[in-house]
């Protein structure tokens, strides 16, 4: 039985034949196979079908190699039908031209917020996959261009045969809250970038050496200058910009004297479950909620709906 997908670009159904994908005559086979199909990205937008429900647009694999030579990668098998992605690069939209009347490119965070869960998954793990082959083309070891191999999901040096992996950036987000007032209360905090009023979870990059608890714990004095006494676990997320894996969580600080650094955030805010819920319900006068394929958002209706540390 599947795990359940609590949050947006999670839940990919495909198999990734991880063992398969190491043999090249495999992987030839799946991509000459007439029921292969490959979704398409531009610029690392998907296409999305045109008219009707939105979902990701599937081109059989023979014309999405024809609109874009030698930039594919291998996704899996869908009930054992291959499933490859494709990149298209420029800056001309391809359904000017060779892709006229198949759909339209969406901004990735336009796209997630539109399709079904599994399909955001899918053009997700794409978008992470081709970002990390384009900022790792030469080798870290001794400056030689690499080549693709296991179908795009890993890159080998021909003069030192260093082999490279795609990397995910582990990040903290959490979402802090004081239990030594009237009532619980929760934190959020806000750059000075966002859209007026938008506020979220705190997060922060974990660092070498560093436990996820100890991580959340610096971030949380760092930004906003609380002690972190307990963290749970609450869910995770692939977040494909271009390649983090946020890891959510709730702590408990023993201090409601918050203070922002003024250098990641300029504003913060404590709430109440019933100003929580305003926000999450659009009824807040001055805070607007994270967006709704943000995991900031699900741990706040998660504390909402009586979550603990």
């Amino acid at each position: 039985m599947p795990l359940p997908a609590l949050n947006t670009f999670a839940g990919n159904p495909l198999d990734r034949a991880g063992d398969q994908r190491n043999d090249p005559d495999w992987l030839a086979e799946q991509g000459a196979n007439p029921e292969a199909l490959a979704l398409v990205l531009w610029e690392g937008r998907p296409l999305l079908e045109a008219g009707g429900e939105p979902r990701l647009a599937w081109l059989p694999m023979a014309q999405a190699r024809a609109t874009a030579l030698d930039r594919e990668l291998f996704l899996g098998l869908w009930k054992g039908a291959p499933v490859f992605a494709v990149e298209i690069e420029g800056s001309v939209d391809p359904t000017a031209g060779p892709l006229r009347g198949v759909g339209q490119f969406h901004e990735m965070r336009e796209a997630a917020a539109l399709l079904p869960g599994p399909d955001a998954a899918m053009a997700g793990t794409a978008k992470s996959l081709f970002d990390w082959r384009r900022r790792h083309g030469f080798c870290a070891a001794c400056g030689i261009e690499t080549r693709d191999a296991c179908g795009g999901w890993k890159r080998v040096c021909p003069a030192c045969s260093t082999e490279h992996f795609p990397r995910v950036d582990p990040v903290t987000i959490m979402l802090a809250v004081y239990k030594g007032g009237p009532e619980p209360r929760c934190l959020l905090g806000r750059q000075a970038s966002w859209p007026e009023g938008r506020m979220s979870a705190l997060a922060g990059f974990l660092e070498p050496g560093e436990t996820i608890e100890e991580a959340c714990a610096r971030e949380i004095e760092e930004e906003a200058g609380l002690p972190v006494t307990a963290v749970r676990y609450h869910s995770s997320q692939p977040w494909p910009f271009p390649s983090q894996l946020m890891i959510g969580l709730v702590c408990e600080v023993d201090s409601e004297d918050a203070a922002p650094d003024q250098t990641e955030l300029e504003a913060l805010a404590w709430l109440t479950r019933a100003e929580a819920t305003d926000v999450l319900a659009g009824r807040h006068s001055s805070i607007k909620a994270p967006p709704k394929i943000a995991i900031a958002r699900t741990l706040l209706q998660a504390w909402v709906d009586g979550f603990e540390v």
